[in-house]
């Protein structure tokens, strides 16, 4: 009879044996299906052409000097959660600035047409076939930074809408609209200057101090109006000289 030895019950070597266990491969990155890649890349596209139409329309403003002001301001409602923007509704699909100067305050609101024919007949547009809202948006713009500003500073400001042009494309006009300018954007500084001086320099730079506040457009409760003074020091409304006529 043989007799084999009996094995041992703890392994000759200090270490622990290596459990057998199978070494996954590293995940790697979703890709994104070509839909979405073509999505985004439109998205960049018309992100870049967006720009491009505001800096031509804002090259014309050079010439008006110093008295004159232009602030990038937030278009679209700002949300009280940003993060929480997971489509992207909050984001402007057109340039769109104001311009404050001795001539009052302007929403300009830049619609970018290429080659393509404009048609303007009263407050409609017509583009390729197509009808696109812009005087109604413009109209919104500057309604809405009328009624921030005048809460920020404590009384009324207006703010005119401006709609211009840019494109290369021909412009036919068969009908003005109503409370709201137009202009191709070589024609825009003329246009500003067109309404004369109705405002002081000085009342132009508070309230471009004002425009510029990030708080002026958030939807928190904002009263700014204790941090500009409208006068100097001792001085009231009842002071302010008289313009000759």
């Amino acid at each position: 009879m043989t007799v084999f030895p009996a094995r041992r019950a703890v392994p000759r070597s200090g270490r622990s044996p290596v459990p057998n266990v199978d070494h996954h491969p590293v995940l790697e990155a979703v890709r994104p299906t070509p839909l979405e890649w073509a999505r985004r890349r439109r998205a960049e596209r018309d992100a870049k052409r967006v720009e491009a139409a505001g800096n031509r329309a804002l090259t014309r403003l050079d010439h008006l000097g110093p008295a004159w002001h232009v602030v990038d301001w937030p278009r679209t409602e700002v949300p009280a959660a940003p993060w929480l923007d997971i489509d992207g509704r909050a984001r402007d699909e057109r340039a769109g600035f104001l311009a404050i100067g001795p001539s009052g305050l302007f929403a300009v609101t830049v619609a970018d047409h290429g080659r393509a024919r404009v048609m303007i007949a009263g407050d409609v547009v017509q583009i390729n076939g197509k009808r696109p809202g812009y005087f109604a948006e413009a109209r919104r713009d500057a309604k809405r930074a009328s009624k921030a500003l005048s809460a920020a500073v404590g009384m009324a400001v207006p703010v005119t809408p401006v709609l211009t042009f840019v494109g290369s494309g021909q412009i036919s006009v068969y009908g003005l609209p109503k409370d709201c300018l137009v202009a191709t954007h070589r024609e825009l500084d003329r246009l500003l200057v067109a309404g004369g001086q109705r405002i002081s320099p000085a009342t132009a730079e508070k309230l471009s101090q004002v425009a510029r506040h990030p708080a002026t457009w958030l939807n928190a409760p904002y009263r700014s109006s204790a941090d500009y003074r409208w006068y100097e020091d001792g001085r009231t409304a009842a002071d302010k000289r008289s313009a000759r006529r």
